[in-house]
């Protein structure tokens, strides 16, 4: 068995597209990164890693119906396959191990609370 880590940007990718569910694509994924992050997103780098993504058998993309609010073009729809969600849980896995115990994770539970 071969563990593919997940990198930050793919993480963050898999996740919004999970979140949006059947609403997932592009710019609505790059709405939830920004929203997230607080960091810009290049719709290029977006798309260059979902094709890196649906490559490795973790995102499955396909075309969606012409809109009118998008002038008559398709939506390059996307949703996460179950092997993404494995990697995704896998890398969250990963960050929750190696930061427990930090002081920025406890400090932050206690500004929380």
């Amino acid at each position: 068995m071969i563990l593919i880590m997940l990198g930050e940007f793919e993480y963050l990718l898999i996740t919004a597209a999970a979140r949006l569910g059947d609403d997932a694509y592009g710019a609505a994924m790059r709405e939830e990164i920004e929203a997230a992050t607080g960091r810009r997103c290049s719709i290029g780098a977006l798309y260059t890693t979902v094709d890196r993504l649906e490559s490795k058998g973790f995102l499955k993309t396909w075309m969606g119906d012409a809109t009118a609010e998008r002038g008559g073009r398709a939506k390059r729809m996307v949703r996460v396959t179950p092997l993404g969600v494995e990697a995704a849980k896998d890398f969250y896995h990963a960050v929750m191990r190696l930061s427990s115990g930090v002081s920025w994770a406890e400090n932050r539970a206690e500004r929380l609370a």
